[in-house]
């Protein structure tokens, strides 16, 4: 596929050279937003390409542009497209919805009855989601690997996540499933006429879920040491 200058396509071995530029791009940018994604290193960005389960973006001048990459958990039950990352040139081009739509071809293809789920924090992402099918949903219709929350662990996110005994956190969960979904133009249709609420409900988790954890602690009235709002939360 082509747009402008632009090729998007499945990752080949040799596309690994760009593999330290990918994770280094994905820390500062979880940096900038003040929120977080499970931390990748380059051998897992590697990893991905080799076995055919990555998507990247680069320029006819073979100039990086972006990348996603497959993961699977519960034995292939679920699988999810992580780690959308564009360079920061080529953002608010429709690259990203471009390598959302190839990954979520190629997740079909290699895992044809897998449910395919994301989360993310982003208005933008979500319609880029909803445009292919996807529907919110409550984290408890997620997979429920350990492996796959353990990977929340590099989120700065990730005491809100166990707060909320993964309930709930600042991230929206959405799902498509194979076997029992609406069509890609009604959950689009569905988004654009609800987009103001959810609009409302990404300020409200940040306001309900974020706001107790930037409270700042008061001495108390014997001049102790003031105890965190951790230390309440967790009965420590």
């Amino acid at each position: 596929m082509e747009n402008n200058n632009i090729v998007i396509r499945v990752a080949a071995p040799a596309d690994k050279v760009y593999a330290t530029t990918i994770t280094d791009e994905m820390s500062s940018s979880a940096a900038a937003r003040g929120t977080g994604i499970a931390k990748r290193t380059p051998e897992y960005i590697e990893q991905k390409i080799d076995e055919g389960k990555a998507v990247i973006a680069i320029t006819d001048q073979n100039e990086w542009v972006g990348f996603c990459y497959i993961e699977t958990w519960s034995h292939g039950e679920y699988v999810a497209n992580s780690g959308l990352i564009v360079a920061p040139a080529f953002r608010k081009s429709g690259v990203a919805k471009s390598i959302k739509k190839r990954i979520f071809e190629l997740s079909r293809k290699l895992y044809p009855d897998s449910k395919i789920f994301g989360l993310t924090t982003g208005l933008a992402v979500m319609k880029i989601n909803s445009d292919l099918g996807y529907e919110p949903v409550t984290y408890s219709e997620l997979t429920q690997d350990e492996a796959f929350w353990a990977g929340c662990k590099s989120c700065v996110n990730y005491e809100i996540l166990m707060s909320k005994d993964r309930k709930n956190c600042m991230c929206t969960a959405m799902l498509y499933d194979p076997k029992d979904h609406y069509e890609p133009a009604e959950t689009k249709q569905y988004f654009k006429e609800n987009v103001k609420g959810f609009e409302r409900l990404l300020r409200f988790k940040k306001w309900k879920l974020l706001r107790p954890f930037l409270k700042k602690d008061k001495p108390d009235s014997n001049g102790g040491k003031p105890k965190s709002f951790f230390h309440h939360l967790f009965h420590l």
